[in-house]
């Protein structure tokens, strides 16, 4: 089934910027909201004069502004008729060790990563029940399935919690009518990865949104990407005793 009208928060950079242009040279039509809207307006310039035959609509949202989530919803799907999919991408790498003082940055972290993502779930369900049909995509991290230590410890409990939102879902709808997709990326570079600095293990931008839309477009129900290196490393993750997976901070 193609998902024509695509929602993607988050969209400014990133894994939301390169999927925007992944399904805009699908010849997708996309609804795009971030925070920067001059971002995403210089975007909008630069896939319709690629793929002059989409439509790009974009809207400025804060996804911590929970009242406004629906509002932007709504006026992007009456923009382009209808949102058959949502990427729930929005989120942030803050963090700090727990018990260190900075309270303040973990929980932007998990409000950012978990609360605002439930907020963006309930929208797009809504969205999708009026429907009758519809493609919800939670992106979550491989860190999702492990506790890690430091200053990540909060960024993965919120992916995990994203996953577990994702699996339940998965487990209320497991032939449809709507269809659920939990992304586990791995180190893909982006604004977000770029502050952490290179790692062994890390792809570049346009390697990791490629194996990212192949799994959606496939809406397979949950999916590790890119699969190698990252799908035997997640077997062996959730094997690990705790001490180790500071390797993974």
């Amino acid at each position: 089934m193609i998902r024509q009208k695509i929602l993607i928060t988050g969209a400014s950079s990133g894994l939301g910027e390169g999927m925007a242009r992944a399904f805009a040279a699908k010849g997708r039509d996309l609804a795009l909201c971030a925070r920067r809207v001059d971002r995403l307006d210089e975007l909008k310039s630069e896939l319709v004069g690629r793929h002059p035959g989409i439509t790009v609509a974009v809207a400025a949202l804060d996804v911590n502004d929970h009242e406004q989530v629906p509002k932007v919803f709504a006026e992007l799907s009456a923009e382009l008729g209808g949102i058959d999919r949502v990427i729930v991408n929005a989120g942030i790498g803050k963090g700090y060790p727990l018990g260190g003082g900075k309270l303040w940055a973990n929980k932007a972290t998990i409000e950012t990563n978990l609360v605002a993502a439930l907020v963006q779930i309930e929208t797009a369900m809504e969205i999708f029940k009026s429907a009758g049909t519809g493609h919800l995509v939670l992106v979550s991290s491989v860190l999702g399935n492990v506790g890690v230590p430091g200053h990540k410890a909060a960024y993965s409990a919120s992916k995990a919690g994203v996953t577990s939102l994702g699996e339940s879902l998965r487990a209320e709808y497991p032939s449809g009518p709507i269809s659920i997709t939990v992304l586990e990326p791995g180190y893909i570079e982006s604004e977000m990865t770029a502050k952490a600095g290179k790692t062994m293990l890390m792809v570049d931008n346009e390697t990791g949104v490629r194996a990212m839309v192949e799994a959606i477009e496939k809406e397979k129900g949950r999916s590790v990407v890119p699969g190698w290196p990252w799908w035997p490393l997640v077997e062996l993750m959730k094997l690990m005793p705790p001490r180790f997976t500071k390797r993974f901070a």
